[in-house]
């Protein structure tokens, strides 16, 4: 599907990210966030894991030199038929709007599914004018034509947001706990930052573990074995099924990006009596460290916090990468060194009457989250003047 635009470039829509060339894709990636490339996304469709039933149905945004020449922007999005796997919670909108009479699915969606990790939204060549400014133009195209209720773009960039706000959009805040390295030589330079009795918790904690016998694993590139990624999806399921939910990426997926993505991940195992009993999946970008999923066959105390916190930390530091991004929610992060940070989403919504009830909400949400960060830096395990 092409949409002709009058500022000399043609939007083709396109169904899967398979009809795009990784090359003319990956080029457009320049910062090397892991999770717009070609590799990632295109695991995402061809094991299932969105596309057909899922309630994620692809329509990547390409913006085409018209009368030809090479890609010069893109943005990967979908049509969502429903508001799950998103991390950005809309369901009360999608409430409101229906008891109202209307139809609040599907929607437009600018994110990476699954994957609540903020960075850029727009990829495009630096020799294109206003790239952002022609991507969010033709997401409002989208809808109107469609007669989509509204578009988003979820975990956009701060330094983005105003791009949105210029071309109309609402900007919603949320947070997250990040840990930030300070040019740490060592874990134990970063316990040295921390108060005593944080410190002494966190010794405890290692200490308990290695007590019970239990050791570590990080593993890189070809370090990591097809039977590594057999042990990690049921890892995951074990995880999922605890939570009551459903599993939303395939072990195809994960096959296909230890396949495709291998040197950008970090999979860290944990071995216990000769057995591996714990995994955390973790994702290298330029200079930061994203951890995504987690699960364990064997629960012992502390087991989550050191396989997905501690050890990551610890690689950081050895990588001088300069975050770790631990994923959403978790206020048992503050005390083991990640620190609350905003995110932002942006939002178009096609109804008039309900994009002023949404703003009105998103002023009082916005206020509610700066007292809560406020009340948690209270609560930091920094000695004062080291918080981030």
């Amino acid at each position: 599907m092409a949409i002709k635009n009058s500022e000399q470039f043609d939007a083709r829509l396109q169904e899967s990210i398979t009809e795009i060339s990784a090359a003319d894709w990956d080029r457009l990636n320049s910062s090397g966030y892991p999770f717009f490339s070609h590799g990632f996304l295109s695991a995402l469709e061809t094991s299932g894991s969105v596309g057909a039933d899922t309630g994620w149905q692809p329509l990547h945004i390409c913006l085409y030199p018209q009368g030809g020449g090479p890609l010069m922007a893109a943005m990967p999005a979908y049509i969502k038929y429903h508001s799950y796997g998103e991390y950005v919670f809309d369901h009360s909108w999608a409430h409101a709007f229906e008891r109202a009479g209307g139809s609040y699915y599907p929607k437009l969606l600018g994110a990476v599914p699954f994957t609540p990790v903020p960075g850029p939204r727009f990829l495009y060549d630096p020799a294109m004018p206003h790239p952002a400014t022609a991507l969010l133009g033709v997401c409002e195209k989208i809808v109107t034509a469609n007669q989509l209720s509204s578009a988003h773009v979820n975990f956009i960039n701060p330094a983005d947001k105003a791009h949105f706000t210029m071309a109309g959009w609402m900007v919603r805040k949320g947070m997250q706990f990040h840990w930030h390295n300070r040019d740490y030589h060592s874990f134990d330079d970063f316990l040295a930052g921390l108060s005593s009795r944080k410190r002494k918790n966190i010794r405890k904690e290692r200490q308990s573990l290695q007590d019970d016998g239990v050791t570590f694993l990080r593993l890189t590139g070809g370090q990591i074995l097809p039977e590594h990624w057999q042990h990690f999806y049921r890892f995951y399921l074990s995880t999922i099924d605890r939570k009551w939910g459903g599993a939303y990426l395939s072990e195809a997926f994960f096959t296909e990006i230890g396949r495709t993505m291998a040197d950008h991940i970090l999979l860290v195992l944990a071995l216990h009596e000769g057995h591996i009993i714990a995994g955390a999946l973790n994702f290298i970008g330029p200079d930061s460290l994203y951890g995504r999923n987690w699960g364990c066959l064997h629960s012992l105390p502390f087991l989550h916090f050191e396989t997905c916190y501690y050890q990551a930390i610890e690689f950081a530091i050895e990588r001088g990468l300069k975050t770790v991004e631990a994923g959403a929610q978790g206020l048992h992060k503050v005390q083991r060194g990640y620190l609350p940070v905003y995110t932002y989403s942006a939002h178009w919504l096609a109804d008039t009457g309900f994009s002023r009830a949404v703003s009105r909400f998103l002023d009082q949400e916005t206020d509610a989250i700066d007292d809560e960060r406020q009340l948690i830096m209270q609560e930091s395990p920094y000695k004062q003047g080291r918080e981030a």
